[in-house]
């Protein structure tokens, strides 16, 4: 049996800020082992020191977690820049075009501002595999276990970063516009996280005429009843003007992804968001193998519309990277999740990019000169509802007899006309419970009973 990683999750390692593997000793290991790894391949390819670069999301822990994250890759010999406060898809983006060896952003992305976290891209813009994480991870628990030299408390010095560096990110995604944008109205949503840092200026070179909600940052109120989290505030602050806006964008805390709103106040999803760009793309001869890649926790009711578009839909497992990887194994151009990482790599992005999406979904509007709401039509999504269990511990589900047991009976009552999806978080210690049936009492009871199973056997 292969090792699992203990500190590695779908999006890098997480937790809360000052906890381990979070705390002051811990995150320095993390910047030490990632430091070493560095150092030796670059050592191996006969290289010159090796640069990584930095950025972070705006909570009041990230700049101490970037300092103490710098301090370890130094101690290695890394060359360390700080970008600041910049998103998660910025980072990628200036790892894999100014020769860093890797890109680090410090960010707990959707979870509460208490929590942070650690994402590490290798120096070509992708999120590091499963295997290479496990080893980086097992030297971190190697240089915990030895005697290190102290170090001082890190507090916050690497704010603000090199403006140079997000400015040039904010100048790539300005350029890949090819259609004129000018004079379009929208409200932003910010999650009072790194998409205030870049989405004014990016949209105003576009010539966008933004008004936005939660763009001002304390440190402590990120995410905070707002964001991707919280999708319908958006909307109801687009309906409540009607006429006014053209749509509604709103991002989560590292702006790798994006969630929107119609201009009457429908929230649309990640799923009406590959539904109109797969459409889109193919028409314009650019979807590659009329294919697009969602995840497990995908509508049945996108797969049926991209079916009636000619295009066949794979899954993948959830997570943009496993999304990433399956539209690298079969050659996909457009991928993405149900919650809004969304995928193009017809425009080489190497992880979800809340900022491109929000353009890509704009031009798409300004080419065809059609509604948000009328270019998600045709979507008809089956009643699907996710109930969240707090557990104490993840045990493989299926060797929880009584769990296992509500899930097959779920799937014969179900009999093909649904799906059952039951999985972990890697984020968080939940296990989520997905159900779509043809009806809303047969999908509510259903889900209450898997996840009335997961409480009583595992529930923390």
């Amino acid at each position: 049996m292969s090792k699992q990683r203990q500190l590695f999750g779908t999006d890098g390692i997480r937790g809360v800020a000052g906890e381990f593997p979070l705390s002051q000793a811990g995150v320095y290991a993390i910047g030490q082992a990632l430091g070493r790894d560095l150092a030796s391949r670059d050592l191996a390819a006969g290289g010159s020191a090796p640069r990584a670069v930095i950025g972070q999301d705006t909570r009041e822990s990230s700049a101490w977690i970037a300092d103490r994250l710098t301090q370890g890759l130094a101690s290695q010999g890394v060359v360390v820049e700080s970008a600041g406060v910049i998103t998660t898809p910025g980072v990628a983006y200036l790892a894999r075009t100014r020769d860093f060896a890797a890109g680090v952003v410090v960010s707990a992305s959707h979870n509460p501002w208490t929590d942070n976290g650690i994402k590490i891209f290798s120096g070509d813009g992708y999120k590091l595999p499963d295997a290479h994480e496990l080893a980086i991870e097992e030297d971190i628990f190697a240089m915990l276990s030895a005697e290190t030299p102290a170090v001082r408390n890190a507090t916050g010095s690497s704010l603000p970063g090199n403006p140079e560096l997000r400015r040039a990110y904010i100048d790539w995604l300005a350029q890949s516009v090819q259609t004129n944008l000018r004079g379009l109205r929208l409200l932003v949503d910010c999650a009072n996280g790194a998409a205030a840092m870049e989405a004014p200026e990016l949209f105003q070179a576009c010539g966008i005429h933004a008004t936005f909600l939660c763009a001002a940052p304390d440190g402590r109120n990120i995410n905070h009843d707002c964001g991707a989290l919280h999708p319908a505030n958006l909307a109801r602050a687009v309906a409540a003007q009607p006429g006014k806006f053209a749509l509604g964008v709103t991002f989560d805390g590292d702006a790798d992804r994006a969630l929107f709103s119609d201009a009457e106040g429908r929230v649309v999803n990640g799923d009406g968001v590959l539904l109109l760009a797969a459409r889109d793309m193919k028409s314009r001869g650019v979807l590659a193998h009329d294919m697009v890649v969602a995840t497990t926790m995908s509508n049945m009711g996108l797969e049926v519309a991209l079916r009636e578009a000619g295009i066949q839909m794979l899954r993948a497992n959830v997570g943009d990277r496993y999304v990433l990887e399956e539209m690298r194994r079969t050659g996909a151009t457009l991928g993405g999740e149900q919650s809004g990482h969304i995928l193009f790599r017809d425009h080489d992005a190497t992880t979800g990019d809340g900022l491109l999406t929000a353009l890509r979904v704009m031009e798409v509007m300004a080419r065809t000169g059609r509604s948000l709401a009328d270019l998600v039509s045709g979507l008809k999504v089956f009643p699907q509802t996710i109930q969240n269990v707090r557990v104490r511990e993840k045990t493989p589900l299926h060797q929880v007899a009584e769990i296992e047991k509500s899930i097959l009976a779920a799937e014969r009552e179900l009999e093909g006309n649904g799906r059952v999806v039951v999985r972990y978080s890697g984020t968080e210690a939940l296990a989520r419970v997905m159900i779509e049936a043809q009806s809303e009492e047969k999908m509510t009871r259903l889900a209450a009973s898997i996840a009335g199973a997961i409480r009583e056997k595992l529930g923390a």
